[in-house]
């Protein structure tokens, strides 16, 4: 493909890292981001090998491990301690490992990359429309409108990465639908005090009651720097907690005092993270969108990230999923292929079978750890631990955490990662 015009709305996670692999392949890129002054928020995610694959082709992975925390394991427990779900890295290969990390860490790192290449940054700019026109006798291109109808542009190829709430999925033909979930989670971040050879900091731990009462802590390794400098501080872990959206102005009302007792009981180990919040707002809650558009692209149009494809965090998938959506798009940009069109086909084909195994699994999953039917808590609480049991539902168990299910035909997708001990 030849050097394109490249307009990305939204610089985060995906918009962000398919601005340095365009602009690394020698296209011209435009970024645009309707915060006037990007700063790093957000809570904990985890990093699966497949975000490693890719911060790895960014040059951003001895960066990223650095500041997180190295997770060997997710261990699901009951109430009443019974192991639900218990899955090691370390069954599938022994350099595998997730990474802990607060978002703002990544944030970071991604913009970071952006103000090295040669990128054009429009910040304080919210598109809301798109507009497609003859370009000079070039092929189709876009202008972008913004929220003041001013124009921007045009661009040859338009990449929208601007999250799950995305006013621009009008813009295609394709079939899709877009729905808010019930659930969300309330998330807090701390100061991690456990000792650090203790395996309880490279484990995520979930301890449920039923599908309504969720409580969670991620370990998040060291928050961000504003500078990307040395300085580590303290090491963080993420606590997160499911709760009902139409439940979340109750619960503010309430006060800590119940909630705090509630999750000391579920989880006693979860009292030296409580025992920091001192005030409710310092308690976010999170909602989540399930997104599905059976293309991803039409014409000169592609959508990345959660503009595509958003599901609920159930599998931890949501970052992963952006950067490789961006890593396949540069790719497949890189090919022979010289109709714009054709190529971006050629990317929604090519993420078909991947996005399709996690939105379905992650669907699926999501009722039986957040929702309205009891039963299927219980059902959880019989089943799980028998497949656990089992050496190959074990393994897809774990493949599926990991990221690299290729679909549902048992393919794989393959990583090429530093050995673990780097």
């Amino acid at each position: 493909m030849r050097a394109l015009d490249v307009g990305i709305i939204g610089g985060g996670t995906a918009g962000s890292a398919a601005a340095v692999f365009l602009a690394r392949a020698g296209h011209r890129v435009t970024l645009y981001e309707r915060v006037s002054e990007p700063r790093p928020v957000g809570a904990g995610i985890t990093i699966q090998p497949t975000g490693l694959h890719v911060l790895c082709r960014l040059e951003l992975y001895p960066y990223i491990v650095s500041r997180g925390a190295h997770i060997d394991r997710l261990l699901c427990e009951s109430v009443t301690r019974k192991r639900l779900v218990d899955l090691s890295y370390g069954t599938v290969g022994d350099d595998l490992f997730g990474v802990g990390l607060h978002r703002g860490v990544l944030f970071e790192a991604l913009l970071a990359a952006v103000a090295r290449e040669d990128i054009t940054v429009r910040n304080g700019v919210e598109i809301v429309d798109l507009e497609r026109t003859e370009h000079g006798g070039a092929p189709r291109a876009s202008w972008f409108i913004d929220v003041n109808r001013q124009r921007h542009g045009p661009h040859e190829l338009v990449v929208v990465a601007d999250g799950a709430r995305s006013q621009l999925r009008d813009d295609t033909g394709t079939s899709k639908r877009i729905a808010p979930y019930p659930w969300g989670a309330l998330w807090f971040v701390g100061k991690d005090a456990r000792d650090p050879d203790d395996a309880s900091t490279r484990t995520l731990h979930q301890v449920v009651d039923g599908n309504q009462r969720f409580l969670g802590m991620l370990p998040t390794g060291h928050g961000p720097s504003r500078l990307l400098g040395s300085t580590l501080g303290p090491r963080l872990v993420s606590l997160f907690w499911s709760i009902r959206c139409d439940r979340v102005d109750a619960w503010r009302k309430r006060g800590l005092g119940p909630w705090k007792d509630e999750l000391a009981k579920l989880a006693p180990e979860s009292v030296p993270v409580l025992d920091q919040i001192e005030s409710i707002d310092q308690v976010l809650f999170a909602s989540y969108h399930d997104v599905v558009m059976h293309r991803w692209s039409t014409r000169n149009v592609v959508y990345l990230g959660d503009a595509a494809h958003a599901t609920s965090p159930q599998l931890g998938q949501g970052c992963n999923l952006a950067l490789w959506d961006a890593m396949v798009l540069a790719d497949v940009l890189a090919g022979e292929e010289r109709d714009l069109a054709v190529a971006l086909d050629r990317y929604s084909r090519t993420r078909a079978d991947h996005l399709a195994f996690y939105q379905f699994s992650t669907r699926m999953l999501t009722p039986f750890f957040q929702g309205d039917e009891p039963w299927l808590g219980t059902l959880r609480d019989l089943t799980m631990p028998l497949m656990g049991k089992f050496p190959i539902t074990n393994r897809i168990m774990t493949l599926s955490m990991l990221g690299v299910v290729d679909g549902f035909s048992g393919r794989m997708l393959q990583l090429r990662l530093p050995r673990k001990e780097a």
